[in-house]
C-alpha cells in the first residue's frame, strides 16, 4: 500500500527532501547482508510505498509540496532532480509569494482556505495514482506559520476528503530556546488542532536531534541539514519494510495502519516517540561492533528512563515492582510509563532475539494488556549499513515535561495578552486560545495518571 508524503513550510520540505533520499540510498544500497531474493522484495516493497516509476526508470516521490515561498521548494526540486537517483513530480508542489510570517493565524485562517482547492488538487492526483492508498504522512514544524497553521488546515481537509484513511503527522518541536517570538502560542495551535484531525502524532524534538549531531555523530558545525538528516535516517529505520507478526513471509502491507494500530488504543493518547540505535558517524561503522542483547538492553533502558539516546542513560531508574498497587503518585521517580511500545530490528540474526524484557507489565499502564501493548516488526535486510540497528517507537509519557513547560509559556504570554492582536487580526479570537489550552490540559492530565 502506498503513502502520500505532504511536506508543509520550509521545515517539512527540507526534512521530506532529506527522508526520500534516505530511502533511496538505503534501496540502492548493496550492503543488504540478507539473500538476493529478500533484498528484492524489500526494494520493491519500499518503491510501491513511497515512489512511482516512470517510464525513464528514475522513481517519482508521491508527495505534495507546499510553501507559501518559493525558495525553499525550488531549491527541494533541483537537488532531488540533480541526484539523479529519483525527483519529485514536477506538477506536484504548490507555492506562493508571500510568506506566512511566522505567525499560525495566517497559515490557518488566510492561506489555508483560501488555496484550500489548488491544494487538495494535487493532493488528490496524488492519491489516484496509487494502486491502494495506504494513508497520508504530513511533515511540518509547530513554531512557524505554514507549517503549522497551514499545516493544521490541510490536515483537516484530509481527514474530511479522506475520512477512512490513515493520517500520521511528523511534527517537528522547536528548539526551547527558539528564534520565534510566538512559538509557543503557534505550537499550541497546532497541536490542539492535529489532536482532532489526526490519527496519531510522531514528534522529534529540536534539541534532542541537536545533542546526537553533537555527542554521537561528532559534528562540530551543525547546519540544519545535519540535524534533519539525523531525523530522516531515523523515520527511514520506521517506515522502510518490515514483516510484521502474523504476516506470513511478505512485506507488511500498510506501515501507517500498522503503526496506528499497534501504539494508539485509545483517540486521548495519540503523541509518539521515536528513538534509533546504535547512530555515529559513518567513519566508526567498521570499528564497531554490537551484539542484540546489549542493543535491546539498552533501548529498555532509554524507553523507561525516558533517555533520547544512547549516551547518558540513567541506570538507576528501575520500574516499580510488579503487583505492588501503588498509586501512580509512588511510582518512582523519572520512570516513564508507557500505553504501547513498538520495536522495529533490522539487521542479522534478527529472528532469534529475545524481546521479553519489553513484555514485562510493570512497564505499562494497568488498564492494557502487555500482549496487546508490545509488539515487534523484524527484517534480516540491514538498514543504511548499520549492521544491526533496533527503533523504538513508544505510546508514552516521554512528551509530559516538554509538552506542559509549552503549555505553561504560552499560558504565561496569553495571561499578559502578548501578541493576541497578531492574531486576532486574522480572526483567532481569545476563545479559540482557550479550546486549545483546554484540549492541552486534557491531554496533559491523561498522560500524567497512567
Amino acid at each position: 500500500m502506498s503513502v502520500v508524503t505532504v511536506q508543509l513550510g520550509q521545515c517539512g520540505n527540507q526534512i521530506g527532501h532529506e527522508v526520500f533520499s534516505a530511502l533511496c540510498s538505503d534501496i540502492r544500497g548493496t550492503h543488504g547482508l540478507c539473500s538476493k531474493k529478500e533484498n528484492e522484495s524489500y526494494q520493491d516493497s519500499c518503491k510501491e510505498r513511497f515512489f512511482c516509476e516512470e517510464e525513464s526508470g528514475v522513481p517519482i516521490a508521491r508527495a505534495v509540496l507546499v510553501d507559501m515561498e518559493p525558495k525553499v521548494i525550488s531549491q527541494t526540486l533541483s537537488m532531488a532532480a540533480r541526484s539523479g537517483h529519483w525527483k519529485y513530480n514536477s506538477h506536484s508542489h504548490f507555492c506562493q509569494k508571500q510568506g506566512s510570517g511566522n505567525n499560525w493565524a495566517n497559515g490557518y485562517s488566510v492561506h489555508g482556505p483560501r488555496h484550500k482547492e489548488a491544494i487538495m488538487n494535487l493532493v488528490q492526483k496524488e492519491a489516484e495514482k496509487c494502486d491502494r492508498l495506504g494513508g497520508f504522512f504530513t511533515i511540518m514544524s509547530m513554531a512557524g506559520g505554514t507549517g503549522s497553521g497551514l499545516g493544521a488546515f490541510v490536515t483537516q481537509c484530509l481527514r474530511d476528503a479522506f475520512p477512512t484513511s490513515f493520517i500520521l503527522n511528523h511534527v517537528i518541536w522547536p528548539y526551547g530556546t527558539g528564534e520565534v517570538i510566538v512559538q509557543n502560542y503557534n505550537s499550541v495551535l497546532t497541536l490542539s488542532h492535529l489532536y482532532q484531525s489526526s490519527d496519531a502524532l510522531l514528534v522529534h524534538e529540536n534539541d534532542v536531534i541537536h545533542k546526537i549531531c553533537a555527542q554521537l555523530m561528532n559534528i562540530k558545525q551543525i547546519s540544519f541539514r545535519d540535524v534533519n538528516q539525523v531525523i530522516a535516517h531515523q523515520l527511514g529505520s520506521v517506515f522502510q519494510p518490515t514483516h510484521t507478526a502474523g504476516e506470513g513471509s511478505g512485506y507488511s502491507r500498510n506501515s501507517l495502519g500498522d503503526l496506528v494500530e499497534t501504539l494508539v488504543p485509545h483517540p486521548e493518547f495519540k503523541l509518539l516517540g521515536l528513538r534509533n540505535i546504535p547512530q555515529m558517524p559513518e567513519n566508526s561503522l567498521p570499528y564497531s561492533t554490537f551484539s542484540w542483547p546489549g542493543l535491546i538492553k539498552h533501548l529498555r533502558q532509554m524507553l523507561i528512563a525516558n533517555a533520547k539516546m544512547e549516551e547518558g542513560i540513567d541506570w538507576q531508574v528501575r520500574p516499580p515492582h510488579a503487583g505492588s498497587s501503588m498509586p501512580c503518585t509512588n511510582k518512582p521517580l523519572h520512570f516513564n510509563t508507557s500505553i504501547a511500545n513498538l520495536v522495529i530490528l533490522r539487521g542479522k540474526d534478527v529472528h532469534g532475539v529475545d524481546l521479553g524484557s519489553f513484555q514485562d507489565p510493570s512497564l505499562y499502564t494497568s488498564w492494557l494488556n502487555p500482549q496487546d501493548a508490545f509488539s515487534a516488526w523484524k527484517t534480516p535486510r540491514a538498514f543504511n549499513k548499520y549492521e544491526k540497528s533496533a527503533s523504538l517507537v513508544s505510546n508514552s509519557q516521554f512528551l509530559l515535561k516538554p509538552l506542559d513547560s509549552i503549555v505553561g509559556k504560552a499560558w504565561n504570554m496569553f495571561a499578559s495578552k502578548a501578541y493576541l492582536h497578531q492574531y486576532t487580526k486574522f480572526g483567532i479570537q481569545e476563545e479559540d486560545f482557550l479550546d486549545c489550552f483546554t484540549t492541552l490540559e486534557q491531554v496533559i492530565s491523561s498522560y500524567t495518571n497512567l
